[in-house]
This record gives structure tokens, C-alpha cells and sequence, in this order.
């Protein structure tokens, strides 16, 4: 079970880190775009190569139009898309100045505790995605520039935040098996083994 929960939660992460390259070079090719474009329109190229920034114009360089629309929704899923592998590897950032001298039973508990409270959180974000996307879907709403759908958007969170939860629920079950059992059965921080 946990190499199958490790393997979803890894191909989210590599899709989200895909997203998140692909967001990257967009802004990239945008804001240089934008810095082209002022720099043909700028006094200097027209009045001494007006005929090449003219051409250069010409063939629409400039910023890329809806770019902003984009990132904005690529985001979301990436954010989504990398939760999974974070919370299967005990990789958000935490505070343990006072936990870190109580037993370790403590500890496994009130892990066990935290990782329910996590799981639920993450259902509950799900749960309003998915009920978010349906709104988005009845009403038909689309981006101002690009004018695809709204709910897409949505649509791609909600399948990362559903993993995300997913992953969440097990990594609760199984830390809860470690307050019983005593003993660790998931990796207490990132580079930890399991």
C-alpha cells in the first residue's frame, strides 16, 4: 500500500514540478516579451532602425497575452500537486521546540493527533474545491482574456487536493498505527527512510 500511495503522490509532484517549469518559462517569455516590445517602441529604435523595429513588431512580440490567467491557474495546481509527497514525507515545516522533550509515545500520539486534524483539513479544502468547481461549471464563467472555462482550473486542483487528501487519510491511519503499536512505521521528517 504505501509504495502505491508513494507512487501518486510522486507523480503529482513530478506534474506539478512539470507545471511549475512550464509557469516559469512562460512568465520568462512574457516579461522579455514586454521588455522587447518597449525597447522597438522605445525613441531610440525608431528613430534610428524604424524599419527593423517596425518588422520585429510586426511579427508580435510583446508580452503574451493572458499570461497572468494562466499562472494563476497553473499555480493553484501546482501548490495542490505538491502537498501529497509533502505530507507522505513529513516535509512541512514544523515547530518542535516543546515537543521534542516529551516521551516519545507522546510524540507518536500527538503526531497521530496532528496528521487526523491535517487529514481532515485537507478533505474539507476537497470537498470545497469540488463544490467551487461545480459552481464555476453551472455558471458557465470563463477567464477575461483567454476565456476558457473557470471551472478547468478547478477541475485540476480539485484532482491534486483529492490525492492530497487521499495521502492525508493514510498517512493519519498509519500514524495512528504507530501511537498503538509504538513504533515507526513513516519517516518522521524528509530524509527520513520509512
Amino acid at each position: 500500500m504505501h509504495q502505491a500511495i508513494d507512487r501518486l503522490a510522486r507523480m503529482f509532484a513530478l506534474l506539478g514540478g512539470a507545471v511549475l517549469s512550464a509557469l516559469i518559462v512562460l512568465t520568462c517569455a512574457s516579461v522579455a516579451g514586454r521588455a522587447i516590445n518597449t525597447i522597438l517602441h522605445g525613441d531610440w529604435m525608431q528613430q534610428t532602425l524604424p524599419g527593423l523595429a517596425s518588422a520585429l513588431l510586426a511579427t508580435g512580440i510583446g508580452p503574451i497575452n493572458g499570461d497572468f490567467e494562466i499562472v494563476e491557474a497553473g499555480m493553484a495546481f501546482a501548490i495542490f500537486a505538491f502537498l501529497p509527497i509533502c505530507q507522505l514525507h513529513a516535509a512541512h515545516a514544523s515547530v518542535d521546540i516543546f515537543t521534542e522533550r516529551l516521551p516519545a509515545g507522546a510524540n507518536r500520539a500527538l503526531r497521530a493527533v496532528t496528521e487526523a486534524v491535517f487529514a481532515a483539513v485537507l478533505i474539507l479544502i476537497a470537498v470545497q474545491l469540488w463544490s467551487g468547481m461545480l459552481s464555476k461549471f453551472r455558471s458557465g464563467q470563463t477567464t477575461f482574456l483567454l476565456e476558457f472555462p473557470v471551472w478547468w482550473s478547478y477541475a485540476a486542483s480539485v484532482a491534486a487536493a483529492g490525492v492530497a487528501a487521499l495521502v492525508g487519510v493514510y498517512v493519519a491511519v498509519m500514524r495512528a498505527r504507530e501511537a498503538v503499536e509504538g513504533r515507526a512505521i513513516l519517516p518522521d521528517n524528509a530524509g527520513d527512510a520509512p
